[in-house]
């Protein structure tokens, strides 16, 4: 019986071998397409944009997933209030899910 998606060992990588990953997945690509599904699971307004975005730029958490439900991404995105993603121009990737994986970076930690 193959594993769920949610149980698959997570293996713990830097953020440039996570976007090589997302990236080769053509998750972007698909998710034009409509092969994956977006869905905002969290949004929020910093207190200061980031630099060099303009007032109202969201800071969002978005799950990525098949149509049938099964998790492909989750990713960090600046939405800007013309609806261009800000900062690098992509989603930055999190947690991929792949066949036999999860890939997943570190959450940074302020030091606070």
């Amino acid at each position: 019986m193959p594993q769920s998606k949610q149980q698959l060992p997570v293996e713990w990588v830097t953020e440039h071998i996570i976007r090589q990953y997302f990236n080769n997945s053509q998750v972007v690509e698909q998710l034009k397409s409509g092969q994956v599904l977006a869905r905002v699971r969290k949004a929020s307004h910093p207190e200061q944009p980031p630099q060099g975005e303009p007032v109202c730029t969201w800071s969002q958490i978005v799950f990525y997933h098949t149509q049938d439900g099964a998790p492909v991404a989750i990713v960090h995105q600046y939405l800007r209030p013309d609806g261009t993603i800000g900062a690098s121009g992509h989603p930055d990737p999190k947690r991929l899910f792949l066949q036999d994986r999860i890939i997943a970076v570190r959450a940074k930690h302020s030091g606070k």
